[in-house]
């Protein structure tokens, strides 16, 4: 029996100790910015001429590092170290391989504020959402161990006088992992270790805007005792790196976190099978949401305002499970639409580095164009209640933005803008707020608040989401908690940080013997 694992606990920053000690961590990754980061194929480093710039975006003239760029050659010699390395791995022992997980974790732990200083510089993020960032890269590491601890000697079956069956779970192969900038540490490190406990060898692909995060990673693993090749560090272009090795015919699975038009086209590129391919290949892949909200008449207004304001502008909105429309009950409407509006403009943007905003910048130039069109068209389908402003001049900064009064079939109600961007619309009964909140493509994260447990009950069956909270907001999902991840666009639903998400990684095998 493994012992069931607790959450890592969040930094109270509003203690002074914590704060100093932020205060120092920030000092130290300051006094590496600038660096330069190889590749790292079976264990090598490689440097290349052509470089990634990763920038602070918060401060965009800032260089956080300049980071070695793969092409589709050294794709190729990182797959052929993969797929060399997988023949002894696939044999290592699973024990062995959690242990590397639990040493890793513990690396983490001891050096967390480093790691989350390094997510304010990288990845824009506040404080708080930065050490959430750090701790569910820990939960990951600690979680996946002991759930292959879990699975190593496979499931029972029966067996008979005349014969003895069994099964269990063995890898794939290689799988390519392709991880997002918004969670640049705890999906990056989640979908890459899940790949690696289960006895698959890894090509790790971190998104362009936050690739050190990703190499500070490799440096724990090894740190940790992970024989080389298992893990290979190619962060490259998407459009070369990564359809080559979506194409290859010996990539085994692909583990990809993104956006819906990525995602499908991954999905479509995975299906196709190639010259020299022998198996199907499998995909794990996470998109994107349009996650809702619903306020019913019988709930605490406060609660329900607190909820989507919180929900809607943590990490400026940069979450597939973030709010980014509510459905309120017409009674209650004006109520809590005043109160929300109220409550975003005493949120405060601006550099994250001391601490003293809500809302840091977005991730880069293209998403603050992106999400300053939509707020333009947001103009033309509802009422602006708050924000609507941003500032690119030192860093990206969008003010937290509020419309009311939004058609359920407005484009701001139907398409993912990600950014800090909420809509607002009323619903005349719960059944309708029900229908209006399963009314997109997507199906990731959703919350009711209400004190009818008819509706909750209701919801439970007719809220169509792979991740439903009452009473609560619709984001922040703990590792071994609330298993992540949704239906419809919203990916393949395989439930990172749950029970069976490992077994993606995995392929079931019975072996019978005669007696």
């Amino acid at each position: 029996m493994v012992v069931p694992y607790k959450h890592e606990p969040f930094t109270d920053f509003s203690v002074e100790e914590n704060r100093n000690e932020m205060l120092e961590a920030l000092k130290k990754v300051e006094a590496e910015l600038g660096k330069e980061y190889p590749l790292i194929i079976g264990g090598k480093r490689i440097t290349t001429e052509d470089k990634i710039v990763s920038v602070n975006p918060a401060k965009k003239d800032e260089v956080v590092g300049y980071v070695s760029k793969a092409d589709k050659e050294l794709a190729e010699k990182a797959m052929k170290a993969a797929d060399e390395k997988f023949q002894t791995w696939r044999k290592s022992d699973p024990k062995f391989r959690a242990d590397v997980l639990f040493r890793a974790a513990a690396i983490v732990r001891r050096k967390k504020h480093e790691f989350t200083a390094l997510l304010v510089k990288e990845g824009g993020k506040p404080w708080k959402e930065a050490d959430a960032d750090t701790a569910e890269a820990i939960d990951f590491m600690e979680y996946y161990g002991r759930q292959m601890l879990e699975l190593k000697d496979g499931a029972y079956v029966n067996s008979r006088p005349i014969e003895h069956n069994q099964f269990h779970y063995i890898p794939l192969g290689v799988g390519v992992v392709i991880s997002p900038w918004n969670f640049l540490f705890a999906i990056m490190a989640g979908t890459t270790v899940a790949a690696m406990v289960t006895g698959n060898t890894v090509l790790l692909k971190p998104a362009s805007a936050t690739p050190v995060i990703a190499y500070k990673l490799m440096e724990v693993l090894e740190e940790a005792g992970l024989p080389k090749g298992v893990i290979n560090y190619i962060p490259g272009p998407g459009s070369e790196v990564g359809d080559h090795l979506v194409d290859h015919p010996r990539t085994r699975f692909v583990s990809f976190t993104g956006s819906r038009d990525v995602g499908t086209r991954i999905f479509e590129r995975a299906a196709k099978v190639q010259p020299g391919q022998k198996w199907l290949k499998r995909t794990i892949i996470e998109m994107g949401g349009k996650d809702t909200i619903v306020v019913d008449n019988e709930a605490d207004l406060e609660l329900a305002a607190q909820s989507i304001v919180q929900s809607a502008f943590g990490f400026s909105g940069q979450k597939c499970s973030a709010c980014s429309r509510a459905v309120i009950h017409e009674e209650v409407y004006d109520q809590v639409k005043d109160r929300v509006a109220e409550l975003t403009k005493e949120l405060s943007t601006g550099n994250p580095h001391d601490n003293s905003h809500f809302m840091g910048p977005v991730i880069d130039q293209g998403a603050f164009d992106k999400i300053m069109s939509y707020i333009e068209i947001g103009k033309e389908e509802g009422e602006l209640l708050a924000g609507g402003t941003g500032d690119n001049s030192t860093g990206w900064f969008i003010n937290p933005t509020v419309f009311g009064n939004v058609d359920p079939e407005a484009r701001i109600m139907q398409e993912e803008i990600f950014g800090p961007v909420v809509a607002l619309t009323k619903a005349k009964d719960f059944n309708n707020a029900i229908e209006i909140a399963n009314n997109t493509e997507y199906g990731l994260t959703g919350a009711v608040i209400t004190n009818n447990r008819e509706h909750i009950e209701q919801a439970r069956e007719d809220f169509h989401v792979g991740n439903l909270y009452f009473n609560r907001g619709c984001t922040a999902a703990i590792v071994g908690y609330q298993p992540f991840g949704g239906f419809n666009m919203s990916g393949t639903d395989s439930k990172a940080g749950g029970p069976d998400y490992l077994i993606h990684h995995m392929q079931g095998k019975t072996t019978s013997e005669m007696l």
